[in-house]
């Protein structure tokens, strides 16, 4: 063997020889610790402040108890785009949306301003009986005006579609995602979910679709760097969740596949009737089944831990749960996930979308348990400016904008953009 390749050869067997604590014998530390296999595809020391969470609060860890939480945002998060954008547009480019009840689109939201349902009722018209598909696929004018309401949340006029929800517990055009589907059974719902996911996993990285008149996204690809996350989590004894401000049914058809069972996926709760979803959401502390003002967004995703994972009922729910009882590792790339990280106690897995108040609490790392992270495929080149932190970051309830605060209420200072391949 040449010289060279018998170094390389000691050096790899040096590498993974590992050392033993007091008291335990090195095979019993590398047999029972689950490690990482993509660790080397990590940013920086990112794999490591993983791993000392996997090895300090899983079944490695010296206290045993209740099972450590980990909870992962969807959207961008676990896979490269956006599982609503591509069922949207395959129920567009196939038929699938249907007129709502009564003909009236403000029976698809409650905060549906009468600009955004007089923009749709012109577009889509009357023509179609209730709860008929709508042929979105020929009549471009309908589902142009669909998509401005899912993609910008205004009419393809530029006039806002929503108005009056809170913006700490839901996005009205997410939750609008969700309650279109009214009429269906949610076992439809997801077969549409996944004829869509069928197509996007087919369409090569980058591929482009005609929905109505303007050029889509039509890929999405799992991240394998969080599916190994993910499967190490699970051999290492977390339980590991899905919480996405997606409706349900469509992650209960895409989680399965990184080893999370619809029984352990938290998205847009839709309520039905006779079997059919109703065009209502489920309620979460206090708030109530059908009141439709909260769903899995930024404080809505703290209350769906709290209640479907840790138990926590009522009031209590907004609130943050005491710490021995929180999530341990949290994985966002969005402001909507930034109070469910905000509440992870080990490691906050952050991919790096250039969201203004995520980053400014991700890159201030006040506690140094945020982990930033360039996303695996396409990430974004270095933002060309400062994120606003100490003016406008913030988005408060009622749509206004301010500066972004320390838990100890001292303003974060604005940030640069510093993590990239």
């Amino acid at each position: 063997m040449p010289r060279f390749l018998r170094a390389v050869a000691l050096a790899a067997a040096v590498a993974v020889v590992p050392v033993a604590l007091p008291g335990t014998s090195a095979a019993s530390v590398t047999s029972h610790c689950p490690q990482l296999r993509l660790a080397d595809h990590w940013y920086g020391g990112n794999a490591a402040k993983i791993q000392q969470v996997i090895d300090e609060r899983g079944r490695c860890g010296a206290k045993h108890g209740e099972r450590p939480v980990a909870v992962f945002d969807w959207d961008n998060t676990v896979i490269k785009n956006d599982i609503s954008d591509q069922t949207v547009f395959w129920m567009i480019r196939h038929d699938k949306v249907l007129q709502p009840k009564n003909k009236d689109w403000r029976t698809t939201s409650r905060f549906m301003t009468d600009a955004g349902a007089n923009a749709l009722s012109k577009a889509c018209g009357t023509g179609t009986p209730a709860g008929k598909p709508l042929s979105t696929s020929k009549n471009i004018t309908c589902a142009d005006e669909l998509l401005a309401v899912r993609k910008n949340a205004k009419t393809t006029t530029g006039e806002e579609v929503f108005a009056g929800n809170n913006r700490r517990y839901m996005e009205a055009a997410y939750a609008w995602v969700a309650q279109i589907n009214a009429g269906y059974r949610p076992d439809e719902v997801r077969a549409i979910a996944r004829q869509a996911r069928a197509a996007a996993l087919l369409a090569p990285i980058g591929a482009t679709q005609k929905v109505g008149s303007s050029t889509q996204v039509a890929w999405i690809r799992y991240y394998p760097e969080i599916k190994d996350l993910v499967a190490t989590l699970n051999k290492a004894g977390f339980s590991t969740w899905v919480v996405s401000a997606s409706p349900k049914e469509f992650a209960d058809v895409w989680g399965s596949a990184i080893g999370i069972p619809p029984s352990r996926t938290l998205g847009i709760y839709s309520q039905t009737t006779n079997g059919r979803i109703n065009g209502h959401l489920e309620g979460c502390g206090g708030h109530a089944d059908g009141a439709d003002e909260i769903m899995t967004y930024i404080d809505g995703k703290r209350c769906f831990i709290n209640e479907r994972i840790l138990g926590i009922r009522g009031a209590k729910a907004m609130e943050a749960a005491p710490a021995d009882k929180r999530q341990a590792l949290a994985g966002g790339d969005a402001t909507t996930d930034v109070t469910m990280l905000r509440d992870a106690t080990g490691v906050r897995v952050t991919l790096n979308r250039n969201k203004d108040e995520l980053m400014c609490r991700a890159y201030d790392n006040a506690d140094g348990k945020w982990a930033v992270n360039p996303m695996f495929i396409e990430p974004f080149p270095a933002l060309n400016r400062t994120y606003p932190c100490s003016t406008t970051a913030y988005e408060n309830a009622d749509g206004t904008h301010g500066p972004v605060l320390r838990d100890d209420g001292t303003v974060i200072p604005d940030q640069r953009d510093t993590v990239r391949p």
